[in-house]
Order: structure tokens, then sequence, then C-alpha cells
């Protein structure tokens, strides 16, 4: 198995490698028993959502990670895979500013992600 850190960057370079929109990384360590990281990003159409998360599923089999769950795959504006210590959130644009799981986690740290991509 990966580290998360790992498992963190060959994700959100897959959904850059899509042409994710506003991809954000927001570190839950010890504000949540839920993930360690959520990733959070958007798609401009019912596509490109797809296109993300097949992209992130892909690179992280290449690796030897499955999601232990996947919720809203077909047909869904917002789609989330459960890998654990990260959730990965692919956004419908008009459904992340809906939802706002930034400002939700508003205390949680934002990772610095030039560095991959």
């Amino acid at each position: 198995m990966k580290d998360n850190q790992t498992i963190l960057e060959i994700a959100v370079k897959a959904a850059d490698a899509k042409k994710a929109l506003d991809i954000e990384v927001i570190n839950l360590i010890g504000l949540s028993s839920i993930a360690d990281y959520f990733l959070i990003v958007s798609g401009s159409n019912d596509r490109q959502v797809a296109a993300i998360t097949s992209e992130i599923e892909d690179k992280l089999t290449e690796i030897g990670v499955e999601p232990k769950y996947k919720e809203g795959i077909r047909g869904s504006r917002w789609i989330a895979l459960d890998y654990g210590d990260l959730i990965v959130h692919v956004f419908h644009q008009e459904e992340r500013e809906l939802f706002g799981l930034e400002k939700v986690w508003a205390e949680g740290e934002r990772l610095e992600l030039s560095d991959w991509i």
C-alpha cells in the first residue's frame, strides 16, 4: 500500500490531467475521523466530471489502490470516491457551489499544490 501523500499526489495529478477546475485539497487531520484529506475538484459538464473520476480511479488502480466506496457514479453531478484516508469529491461546478464543502470544512488547512500541478 502506498502512503497517503503518494496517493494524494497521484489523484491531484490525474484530476489536473483531465483539466479539472479549482483543484483543492483540505487537510482534515485532527479535525475529522472521516478522512485525513478531501480532494475537491470541479468539471464544467457531465462528460468532464466522468472523465476526471475515471482518470483518478485508473491512476490509483495502477498502483494497487481501489476505492472502498463510490457514490453518485451514474448521471451524477457529484461523485465521491472513498479511499479511506482520502475522499475525492468530483463536482459539476453548480453543485460544488451549492453544497459548499470548502465552507463546511473552513478550519481545515488548504494544501499548496504548485509542486504537483
